[in-house]
């Protein structure tokens, strides 16, 4: 097959894997910088052009798009599905998971469980947003966050109303605010559950260093492999579903009313694979030789 893995470039970890996978099974791949890519739109004609080069004959598309390109790496996905081209990860399904408040109340609706969140575009009622959430100590978060930036723990009500109003003041386009309970039983750390295929192909914890209650690996953490409970995996496959991505990384919590999603994230790293000796780059793949070849369906625009 001919495979398009679009990426920042061939530096990224996760897509060296998926290029060396890909290219041992004698696929014809290639990696292409989707931020210099362009598209042509006309009736009936939808073109990817990368530096003058129209981009056809590509079979599959594998995406790995940054959190801060998400809108514009969509348009590029779309394009291609547009075309008839399989996707990986489908444009919706990237949209609808880099939303941070659209996936909240898709986990909800999908009876995932989730810490009690509130959602708020100002620093006003701050008493009642805390109390909402179960008062003090809460996380703040934007919307806007990625690997663990932009999320604070506010130990008091002064603290959260000043973190609010600074998160306020910053963000001038006024993006969502999000104020979640702390779950003291698992402070600084979490579980990745990396989902292919509707079947969890490896876990594990980690856990923060120091006194920093953010697990994630970007902000220092460690991890270690473990084995889930069945209703970790049952949570993380459902999670899954709920964005309906056939790949992603399901961020959980242990807490004393089960596991709690974080987060679902849909260009998930490879560094798992380090932790726990898993081939995740073979799942994938071996996922899209099984999925791939069947009718080509063209996007479904909206949804």
């Amino acid at each position: 097959m001919n495979i398009a893995i679009l990426s920042n470039g061939p530096g990224n970890y996760s897509t060296k894997r998926l290029f060396e996978e890909c290219a041992a099974r004698g696929h014809d791949v290639r990696i292409i910088k989707y931020r210099d890519c362009y598209t042509s739109i006309e009736r009936g004609d939808p073109k990817v052009l990368h530096q003058g080069e129209e981009l056809t004959g590509i079979d599959v598309v594998i995406p790995r798009i940054a959190n801060g390109w998400t809108r514009y790496g969509s348009a590029i996905v779309r394009q291609f599905e547009m075309q008839g081209v399989y996707t990986l990860t489908s444009s919706i399904a990237l949209v609808r998971s880099r939303d941070k408040l659209r996936s909240m109340q898709l986990l909800a609706r999908a009876g995932v469980g989730i810490p009690k969140t509130v959602v708020t575009r100002s620093a006003a009622d701050t008493e009642d947003l805390i109390d909402q959430v179960g008062g003090t100590p809460v996380i703040i978060k934007l919307a806007r966050g990625t690997h663990g930036n932009g999320v604070v723990l506010a130990e008091t009500k002064k603290a959260a109303k000043s973190v609010l109003q600074a998160f306020y003041v910053m963000d001038e386009d006024g993006t969502n605010i999000l104020l979640q309970e702390f779950v003291k039983e698992s402070a600084g750390t979490d579980i990745r559950a990396f989902v292919v295929g509707g079947k969890v192909v490896a876990s594990m914890k980690r856990q923060s260093l120091d006194d920093d209650f953010r697990s994630n690996l970007h902000q220092g953490g460690s991890g270690v492999a473990i084995k889930l409970t069945d209703e970790e995996r049952r949570t993380a496959i459902r999670a899954a579903k709920s964005m309906g991505l056939a790949v992603c990384g399901v961020d959980m919590m242990r807490s004393d009313k089960g596991p709690l999603v974080l987060e679902v994230n849909a260009s998930p790293g490879f560094g798992i694979e380090k932790v726990t000796n898993r081939d995740i780059a073979a799942k994938i793949v071996d996922y899209i030789e099984l999925n791939a070849k069947g009718k080509r369906r063209r996007d479904r625009v909206g949804a």
